[in-house]
């Protein structure tokens, strides 16, 4: 959070209009407020109890206008060319085919105000499978630490029948191929990462 929150601010000092997909209860939205308010939050989740409770913990320390989205990011009618920062924390991994990725990020872009960001924290896989396979048993064997055989077990079964994450890479080149004229890498470790895309400001 500290690493997104920082750089969408480094591109864009003073936001006017944030979006947050899968927002959750709203902790990336809250961490960026934390050093500049007020600033107008969209929010967006499939749960709206988790968007209940991100908004009451927004509208505690905002005073910008706050609207809540229950739905799928996908098919929501959402203000084009006018987000100054977008966050998407562990949700794009859900998506399914390389069309889904593609049309997904042409979405984000589109959304994205000139010279605006998006930032994305998630899971994500390797380019070269025997990397892959090597990364998902260090991942494993930390499931394990914690849970044990069946805990692990748990987790990737899951993983296999509701995600498709992509490469830093993949999401990198497609970042660039829907329009964001910049891309940057925050942070990777195994098989998770943080980076994120910046909007020319020219349209």
């Amino acid at each position: 959070m500290e690493l997104i929150t920082r750089s969408a601010l480094a591109c864009c000092p003073q936001p006017k209009n944030l979006l947050d997909i899968g927002c959750g209860a709203g902790n990336n939205t809250l961490k960026l407020l934390q050093s500049v308010t007020p600033v107008d939050c969209d929010l967006v989740d499939l749960s709206l109890p988790m968007l209940e409770r991100a908004q009451a913990r927004v509208s505690d320390v905002n005073q910008g206008n706050i609207r809540i989205f229950q739905g799928d990011f996908r098919t929501l009618e959402l203000p084009t060319n006018h987000y100054n920062v977008i966050f998407a924390a562990a949700v794009l991994h859900h998506l399914r085919d390389d069309a889904d990725w593609e049309s997904t990020f042409k979405k984000i872009f589109e959304l994205t105000a000139p010279g605006g960001s998006v930032w994305i924290t998630d899971l994500v896989s390797q380019e070269t499978d025997a990397v892959h396979e090597m990364m998902w048993d260090r991942y494993g064997s930390f499931l394990e630490s914690i849970g044990g055989p069946e805990y692990r077990k748990k987790i990737f079964d899951y993983i296999d029948l509701e995600d498709s994450p992509r490469p830093v890479t993949y999401q990198l080149d497609l970042l660039k191929k829907v329009g964001f004229e910049r891309t940057e890498i925050l942070h990777k470790n195994s098989c998770f990462a943080a980076f994120g895309g910046i909007k020319s400001p020219h349209p």
